[in-house]
């Protein structure tokens, strides 16, 4: 039987950790009790202003196998304050030197575009902290030449694995739904 494993839609406005020095809500408030007792762990983060798919387990070797670098896809809808351009494109499937490192995306594609705000999909095969937000804040929108900005960002998917439950709530993956995820057990 393969490793259980445990999906949240991560809300905005949660920590991702079991406590949090400054009182702030955290991703155990929305889990069960038992869930910090028996030792479930995130497999990754997703920052205070961000929301989606988070995943959950008690093993080491999968939390490892799921957030090593070149693993898993992660993809992500984003709402970007500005014009992102096919250049803007190019340059984070590049990468890009940032104030805290390098950055690169596996995938990017402009999905759409409502007023001076671009929503993309982005998949990274790794996760820095705050990967998206440093690519988008080393761009300039061509018109006004200030940076880009991340307005909103979700998980919405890990490997084939889609997001499909309500914010605020859980469900276990199922064993085959696992087995995709976690080919190496």
């Amino acid at each position: 039987m393969v490793s259980r494993l445990l999906m949240l839609h991560k809300p905005k406005g949660y920590v991702v950790t079991r406590l949090d020095e400054k009182g702030r809500k955290t991703v155990y408030d929305l889990l069960p009790d038992w869930a910090r007792v028996d030792g479930w762990m995130p497999a990754g983060r997703l920052d205070l202003a961000s929301r989606g798919l988070l995943l959950f387990a008690r093993e080491g070797k999968v939390l490892d196998g799921l957030t090593r670098p070149g693993g898993t896809l992660k993809t992500y809808e984003v709402w970007v304050r500005g014009l992102v351009t096919p250049e803007h494109v190019c340059q984070a499937l590049s990468g890009m030197e940032t104030s805290e490192g390098f950055c690169r995306a596996r995938g990017v594609e402009v999905v759409g575009r409502v007023g001076p705000k671009t929503k993309v999909r982005v998949v990274l095969d790794e996760g820095k902290n705050r990967h998206i937000r440093r690519i988008f804040g080393a761009l300039k929108d061509p018109k006004f030449g200030t940076p880009l900005k991340v307005l909103e960002l979700k998980r919405t998917a890990i490997g084939d694995l889609v997001l499909d439950v309500p914010s605020g709530q859980w469900r276990f993956l199922s064993d085959a739904e696992s087995a995709r995820l976690l080919p190496w057990l």
